[in-house]
């Protein structure tokens, strides 16, 4: 009888232990923070829409700058570079954007993730907010976007004179040692709740940058302005005529990108709330008043305000607004739009004269004028005496004390760190295809056209 009821006992602990072990992990599993619906739904729509901006918004815009012998080249160069990020950004980019280097993790990641090892549909990553999360491929697929359009922008430094096989590798090359070091340094750190695990290096300098002034405009700007440097002007000018060859697909590719850019801004908040209609409040008002104040320079001095005046500017506002939207408030995003427009006119005009070379459409004075005034004024604007939001202390679990001084010097190390390193790869880049392969087309190639001699085919057949 004792035999039984020490077994029974036994029986009856292991029962016991059973169910505690089963409510202890039915406790873990609803603790585990899960994606809310709204976030996942917001964030795949802000990641269409800054496909938007390179299919067919940049290259619109692009193409409608070029004359008309090489339009559909600036298409066919927006297009192809975007699919060829697409793949290197899944196979290694990803992971070597956004994952820990150990000894080099200052610099760049590691190959954890490459080929999206263990990315499935059930992982998650935190958000700017503490337990938040959202899909993990999601997240990835919403930094495909920026990679892409990053690499594209560089286009419109050499345009019109680039060979197209020269174009890949270099966009290859240049993603692989320009655009994933620099997003690594900005954008890596541990989270919310692993807020003091390593980080990149501007990042740790507490330099802040909301969706790309560094990562994507001063970077793309360096690799454009090393592009017209090593490739030279194009044949004819400040002799013939190069005027934009259709303004109308200009505007029509404006209006693209400003529109995808509500997703590039307020998406980079990652979360449908508050901070995101922030980004986007400020996306209007500082591209609305940069495009007028574009035109109001231009009519002052030009006597006539041009539609491409209105599109550039609007393009600037855009640009130095990236860096600052989601920490400045409206009424500094007005100032901010306002000092763009007119700072990135003479960027196209003055500094452009100044340094001599053939920018074929403007990416530096707009670009990489834009992303260092939007950079270094974020510093100033975002301070909270200034209407701006102050930048959030997570080990206090409140805003910190802000020092306009301590976060413009932040700034500073971006915009600077930013500068040297693509400026330095990008020539590298540039003087090593054009050593092995060839940068240039033949000048015969160059005055025909690259449409015809390029790709077989004409932008319009009227």
């Amino acid at each position: 009888m004792n035999a039984i009821k020490k077994i029974l006992a036994f029986f009856a602990l292991m029962a016991a232990l059973c169910g505690l072990s089963a409510a202890a992990l039915a406790e873990q599993v609803a603790s585990a923070p899960v994606p809310d619906k709204g976030d996942t739904a917001w964030m795949l729509v802000a990641t269409i829409l800054v496909i938007l901006m390179s299919l067919p918004g940049l290259a619109l815009f692009y193409g409608g700058l070029v004359r008309v012998k090489n339009m559909l080249s600036v298409l066919a160069q927006v297009f192809a570079i975007f699919c060829l990020i697409s793949i290197l950004w899944v196979m290694y980019g990803y992971s070597l954007a956004f994952t820990a280097g150990g000894g080099m993790n200052d610099v760049i990641g590691g190959f954890s993730k490459a080929f999206l090892a263990g990315v499935s549909t059930d992982a998650v990553v935190e958000t700017f907010s503490k337990g938040v999360v959202i899909p993990e491929m999601l997240f990835m697929v919403f930094q495909l976007t920026f990679a892409a359009i990053t690499v594209a922008l560089t286009v419109g430094g050499f345009a019109e004179r680039i060979k197209f096989s020269a174009l890949l590798v270099f966009a290859a090359l240049w993603f692989t040692f320009s655009y994933l070091p620099m997003a690594h340094m900005v954008w890596f750190w541990g989270g919310p709740s692993a807020y003091a695990d390593p980080s990149g290096f501007i990042f740790g300098k507490g330099a802040l940058d909301f969706a790309g002034g560094t990562v994507v405009h001063i970077n793309a700007a360096m690799g454009a302005l090393m592009g017209a440097i090593v490739l030279g002007k194009r044949i004819g000018y400040g002799k013939e005529a190069m005027a934009p060859h259709s303004l109308t697909m200009t505007m029509i590719g404006a209006s693209l990108l400003w529109v995808g850019w509500f997703g590039f801004n307020a998406g980079s908040n990652l979360e449908a709330t508050g901070t995101a209609v922030l980004a986007m409040v400020n996306t209007v008002v500082a591209t609305a008043a940069a495009a007028f104040s574009w035109m109001l320079a231009e009519w002052l001095l030009k006597g006539k305000p041009s539609m491409l005046g209105l599109a550039s500017g609007a393009v600037a506002g855009l640009v130095a607004v990236t860096p600052a939207c989601g920490f400045i408030g409206p009424m500094g995003a007005i100032l901010l739009g306002l000092l763009a427009g007119m700072v990135c006119f003479w960027g196209v005009t003055g500094l452009k004269k100044l340094l001599g070379i053939d920018d074929s459409l403007d990416v530096f004075g707009i670009h990489g004028v834009g992303g260092i005034l939007g950079a270094l004024a974020t510093g100033v604007l975002a301070s909270p005496g200034l209407g701006g939001t102050g930048v959030y202390d997570y080990a206090a679990g409140k805003v910190a004390e802000y020092s306009i001084i301590g976060q413009v010097t932040s700034q500073a190390w971006g915009v600077g760190v930013t500068i040297l390193w693509s400026g330095v790869v990008s020539f590298v880049l540039f003087k090593l295809i054009d050593l092995v392969m060839g940068l240039r087309v033949a000048e015969e190639e160059e005055r025909e056209g690259l449409d015809t001699t390029s790709h077989g085919e004409r932008a319009y057949s009227l």
